[in-house]
């Protein structure tokens, strides 16, 4: 059985390190290092950042690959239009047990990922910066590098910055699940579909990439856009950051140019010379088979012309000695756990395709075939997020790739291998479903009274933690429901009456007519 990743794995680079640069000087670029190792970095306005974008081809590195520029411009036309401050949000938010790279570059490099960030926060105007994480490691790290560069939400600064923590799940990375955590509700998928380039953050425009994204644009921003061509493909260039596990000796995140070899990123990882098959882009990937893997080098469209994608950039093998349908059967059944419980094709199509994938493996006959297949393209298109298709990708790419194990499990009775449970899932219990509900509500300090009593955080530990002064150091916090009776408890007993339960604006202000209008121009205001 295959035990989860940890946060932090193993990190190689093949060739020369572009966003894994300084790994083998330190553990943590914290600022100092930061800036030693990569220099400093100038602001630029708002249509050479968007330019620059568009001449490197950077598109969104979480899954959906949108164009990085396409995406900065709409967001700035909106942002003129309304007169409305847009929002610049980092999605660090990597609820898949598949993927870790986002999680090893706010681990790691957390200033490169604000780099980028901040750059795009300058030249559209942008007052706050949102970063959405999903675990301890990231959350402390991101608060520190915030707390390096003298950032914080209190009122008055110029570029207010905050830490929005979602839960561990599979749609709490969805954008808009993370946009509807930024504003106080829960990490969950609203159910209608809007674009948050037009109405994201409490309604404001709002730019939203993954952490990898920013990171890029913070590399060629350095180095500009020829520099940055030199590297990996001409119509890709760069690097991409892939993270490997499945059926491997050595669990990795890798840094490789685009046009690298597929099988040897595999063979560096130590997977099997002739895989069974190999998922890529994750568990709302595809399936590729040992041909496919052979011919197919590191790329978004050289994957997708071989049958699979580039996604998240998670490449998990599986060897020859594991049953496929079972493998999938798992992942397929933890998907279902992972619905958001918001729409039919969510809360009911999903375990119905899971329980038909079992029926399959477990002798069901063509009839369960046909039923599996029926339900599977039910799902399809119908959702209120991307978390159906993505499920119905998956398993429509493992009924297309595992044929012959598939015909033995329907015609045979079964293929005769065992389940080895190679592809990582979470640890057993590792979150409660209450748990990943916010309330909401919103736990603050007033700094002007708190005397530094402690009984908050004797009370609700989980949201405040007493700095070395013995002043909470974690002042700010999302109340889950499960938490929200200790809340208010803590609220009623603070001797100082410094602590409060808020709810967010509903509504962000209008800039005065005018202001605002240089987002695409010099990147001031």
């Amino acid at each position: 059985m295959n035990l989860p990743l940890p946060d932090v794995p193993e990190v190689r680079v093949v060739g020369l390190p572009q966003l894994t640069t300084g790994f083998d000087l330190v553990e943590r670029l914290d600022l100092a290092m930061h800036l030693k190792v990569h220099g400093p970095l100038e602001p630029m306005t708002g249509e050479r950042l968007a330019e620059l974008a568009e001449t490197i081809s950077l598109r969104g590195r979480g899954g959906a690959g949108f164009p990085f520029g396409k995406k900065l411009r709409a967001v700035a036309r909106a942002s003129i239009r309304r007169g409305v401050r847009p929002v610049v949000v980092i999605n660090g938010s990597e609820g898949e047990p598949a993927c870790r790279k986002d999680t090893v570059l706010l681990n790691r490099a957390p200033h490169l990922i604000l780099d980028g960030a901040l750059l795009a926060a300058e030249a559209l105007g942008a007052r706050t910066l949102i970063v959405a994480v999903t675990r301890n490691s990231t959350e402390i790290s991101i608060r520190s590098a915030l707390a390096e560069r003298g950032l914080s939400d209190r009122r008055g600064q110029q570029l207010r910055a905050r830490v929005v923590r979602t839960p561990e799940r599979m749609v709490s990375g969805e954008a808009s699940a993370v946009i509807r955590a930024a504003g106080g509700g829960p990490a969950l998928p609203p159910g209608r579909r809007e674009r948050a380039a037009e109405s994201g953050v409490a309604g404001a425009p709002t730019l939203l990439s993954n952490a990898e994204t920013y990171a890029q644009l913070a590399v060629a921003a350095r180095i500009g856009a020829r520099r940055y061509g030199h590297t990996g493909l001409p119509d890709e260039p760069g690097t991409v950051l892939l993270t490997l596990s499945g059926a491997v000796s050595r669990p990795m995140v890798i840094e490789v140019p685009t046009g690298v070899p597929l099988r040897y990123v595999l063979q560096l990882a130590g997977a099997p010379p002739l895989p069974q098959g190999v998922l890529t882009g994750g568990y709302h990937g595809n399936w590729i088979d040992a041909v496919a893997t052979h011919d197919a080098v590191v790329s978004r469209a050289s994957l997708a012309a071989a049958g699979g994608a580039l996604g998240a950039g998670a490449i998990l093998p599986i060897g020859p000695e594991t049953c496929p349908i079972g493998e999938s059967l798992r992942i397929a059944n933890w998907l279902a756990t992972e619905t958001a419980g918001q729409c039919g094709p969510c809360k009911l199509g999903l375990p119905a395709a899971a329980g038909g994938l079992s029926d399959v493996l477990n002798g069901g006959g063509p009839a369960a075939l046909e039923a599996l297949r029926e339900v599977t393209q039910a799902v399809k298109g119908r959702g209120a997020c991307k978390h159906p298709d993505g499920s119905a990708r998956f398993l429509t790419s493992t009924l297309s790739a595992f044929t012959d194990d598939l015909a033995a499990h329907v015609l045979d009775g079964g293929c005769g291998r065992e389940t080895l449970g190679v592809l990582p899932l979470p640890a057993p219990g590792y979150r409660d479903l209450e748990e990943s509900i916010p309330s909401g509500e919103k736990l603050a300090v007033d700094w002007t009274l708190c005397k530094g009593h402690g009984l908050c955080a004797d009370i609700v530990p989980e949201l405040i933690r007493l700095g070395p002064d013995g002043y909470p150091a974690l002042a700010d916090a999302a109340v889950p429901m499960h938490l929200r009776g200790r809340a208010q408890r803590a609220v009623r007993r603070c001797p100082a009456l410094a602590l409060r339960i808020e709810q967010p604006p509903a509504e962000r202000p209008a800039l005065p007519p005018g202001v605002g209008r240089k987002a695409l121009g010099s990147g001031r205001s």
